[in-house]
């Protein structure tokens, strides 16, 4: 079966979160207790009155994947900011030709004007208001990964197109736009790269740095490789090229001492 390796990363990091998920509550019931391994990822936990749920486990998925986006919009009226958070394991980030993830993470965060018929209601002014919403985040994952959107729906085409754009991922990564507070610095371990011209047939082989050293996998194949050669993964210049090799997920670990 042919599967896309986006969705297949969120199936796999939902699913082993059910699993773990499901196997603290097996545990719960047989030992009347939290398990050990909650009590080092959590801290001890009261039990709360009126029958109150404690917080959903934190796994080390969690851990590891999780990061919290706020989505800002203020009220070009009032000025009054509404902020809504919402928790990701990956971003997604649409792409231009000859372009950079820097860039790509600027655009994420840009300033959006909503006007016409995209009138935000403000809470405040009970109305219907021309408002600015920009998306930032709130709080950096441990393991940043970055999903490109290589394929496009073209709607002349009626189908979907895989956009060769050349985009340079850096080996170190700085967030200083997108995140709220300080700066976050990032290394590359492991790109997933995707072979082939179109969205319903190709082929994945990734890079992943162990020992500084980078490794080339592909199927059972497994080499080493100079750390020059990542970057013949960026794309194409030009928009028909022979090269099909394309950077599909980035995987970026923080260089952050103190990880929460």
């Amino acid at each position: 079966m042919h599967q896309d390796a986006h969705e297949f990363l969120n199936f796999l990091l939902n699913e082993l979160v059910d699993i773990l998920e499901k196997e603290d509550q097996a545990a719960k019931k047989e030992g009347g207790t939290s398990s050990p391994s909650e009590k080092i990822v959590n801290g001890p936990k009261n039990p709360q009155a009126n029958g109150v749920q404690n917080e959903p486990l934190v796994t080390w998925v969690h851990k590891n994947f999780q990061g919290i986006l706020t989505n800002e919009t203020r009220c070009l009226r009032c000025e009054t900011v509404t902020a809504r958070d919402e928790a990701f394991f990956d971003l997604s980030l649409d792409i231009e030709q000859n372009s950079s993830i820097t860039s790509c993470l600027k655009n994420f965060s840009s300033t959006e004007t909503l006007n016409a018929e995209d009138k935000f209601f403000c809470d405040k002014c009970r109305s219907l208001q021309e408002a600015q919403k920009r998306m930032k985040i709130k709080k950096p994952p441990h393991i940043l990964v970055i999903h490109l959107k290589r394929f496009k729906y073209i709607e002349q085409l009626g189908r979907y197109k895989k956009l060769s754009y050349r985009v340079v991922f850096p080996l170190e990564l700085k967030l200083s736009n997108t995140v709220e507070d300080a700066d976050s610095e990032y290394s590359l371990f492991a790109v997933v790269v995707h072979v082939g011209s179109g969205p319903n047939h190709g082929h994945y082989v990734s890079l992943v740095k162990s020992h500084n050293h980078w490794l080339f996998f592909d199927d059972e194949n497994v080499e080493m490789i100079d750390e020059s050669a990542v970057q013949t993964f960026f794309g194409s210049a030009q928009e028909y090229s022979s090269n099909t090799d394309h950077g599909y997920i980035l995987f970026y670990e923080s260089l952050c001492a103190n990880k929460s």
